[in-house]
C-alpha cells in the first residue's frame, strides 16, 4: 500500500451581508465570511490537504480568484472536482482530520452535518471525516472575530 499525507490550511474575513458557510453547511450567525467563492475555509483546507498530498499545487490554481466562473461558487462543488482529480490520479482518500478556529458560533452544534455532507460529496463514510472545532483563546485575528480559519490533514491511500 502506498500513502501519502497533505496539509491544508485557509483563513477568511467575518463580515456583514455574507452567510457563514463551513463544511457545505449554513450556520446561523451575525457575519459570514467573505471570498470569491462562498469562502467555506474547512472545505478550502481539505481540498488543499488533497492537492498538496500529491503535489497537485492548490486551490487558487484550479479555482482563481480572478475567473468569474468561481463567483460565489459552492465549495462543495469545487470539492467534487478536486475528489476527481485524487481519483483520477489512482489515489482514494483514507481519512480527513480537521479544525475549525472560530470563537463565535459555537460549532459544535453543526459538526456532525459537516462531516456527513462531507463525506457523502467524498463517497466517504462520516467516520471518515473528523471535523472538530476550538477557540483561539481570544488571541490573534480569529481571537478578535476578524476571521475564521481552518486547518486539515488528508491521508490518500492507493494499492493494496
Amino acid at each position: 500500500m502506498n500513502i501519502r499525507i497533505g496539509n491544508g490550511y485557509d483563513i477568511h474575513r467575518l463580515v456583514s451581508d455574507r452567510n457563514l458557510i463551513l463544511g457545505g453547511v449554513h450556520i446561523p450567525h451575525e457575519l459570514g465570511l467573505l471570498g470569491h467563492s462562498d469562502a467555506d475555509v474547512l472545505t478550502h483546507a481539505i481540498m488543499d490537504a488533497m492537492l498538496g498530498a500529491l503535489s497537485l499545487g492548490d486551490i487558487g490554481h484550479y479555482f482563481p480568484p480572478t475567473d468569474p466562473q468561481w463567483k460565489g461558487a459552492d465549495s462543495l462543488v469545487l470539492l467534487k472536482q478536486v475528489h476527481q482529480l485524487i481519483l483520477d490520479q489512482g489515489w482514494k482518500i483514507g481519512n480527513i482530520d480537521s479544525v475549525v478556529v472560530a470563537e463565535r458560533p459555537k460549532l459544535k452544534p453543526h459538526i456532525s452535518k459537516m462531516r456527513e455532507k462531507l463525506a457523502a460529496v467524498l463517497e466517504l463514510e462520516p467516520n471518515q471525516v473528523g471535523v472538530k472545532a476550538t477557540t483561539n483563546e481570544k488571541l490573534g485575528p480569529t481571537g478578535r472575530e476578524e476571521g475564521i480559519c481552518a486547518y486539515a490533514v488528508v491521508l490518500l491511500v492507493t494499492g493494496d
